[in-house]
This record gives structure tokens, sequence and C-alpha cells, in this order.
């Protein structure tokens, strides 16, 4: 059974910083794409950052210069450290996996909440 599983959401207050983790489990063929999307309220879900397997990166505008993302492959996990953050970076975060071509899957997390508040 698939599980992917995302921790390290919370509160911070804005120009804080918080490192998000994603762990995906029981994946038998190698996953291509490991990334962060997030869904503000009343806000459309969007991508934040995703990485390839071989560490080839795409950001939002937003988070440029901000947040960084990576990945260990053998472990099967994607990370997000987010720093100076701000209001309007408060969401739902979640994990996404995917695999393309043969063999073809994507599985999502559950969501991890990011509030940004003074």
């Amino acid at each position: 059974q698939v599980q992917v599983v995302e921790s390290g959401g919370g509160s911070v207050q804005p120009g804080g910083s918080l490192r998000l983790s994603c762990a995906a489990s029981g994946i038998i063929l190698s996953i291509n794409v490991m990334g962060w999307y997030r869904q503000g309220p009343g806000k459309q879900r969007e991508l934040v950052a995703d990485i390839t397997r071989g560490g080839s990166t795409d950001y939002a505008d937003s988070v440029k210069g901000r947040f960084t993302v990576s990945r260990d492959n053998a472990k099967n996990t994607v990370y997000l450290q987010m720093n100076s953050l701000k209001a309007e970076d408060t969401a739902v975060y979640y994990c996404n996996v995917r695999r393309y071509g043969l063999g073809s899957y994507e599985y999502w997390g559950q969501g991890t909440q990011v509030t940004v508040s003074s």
C-alpha cells in the first residue's frame, strides 16, 4: 500500500523558517518527480516547487530565492526549506509524487498546514 506522508508544518511569524518533509513508501517503480503544492484560503491549488530524480528543480515565481526543494532518492523523501516566510505563504501544503511512462502513477499526501502570522 502506497503512503505519502508530510510533516513539519506549523505556525511561524513573518520572516521565520520552516522545513517540510515528505516520505513516500510502498512504491516499487522509481519516482520521476517529487514536489510540493499549496492551497491557500479561497484559492486554487498551485505548484510551489518540484524536483526530478536527476535534481532539476522548478519553482513558483512567488517563492524563488526563499524556498529550496531537495530530495533523497534512496529514501523516497522530498524536503522543502522555507525561509523569509510571508503571510501570503499561509496554506495547506501537499506533497506530490509521480512517475511518467511505463507504470505511471501519481500520489498525493494528506496535506500539512503552514500558518504565517504575527
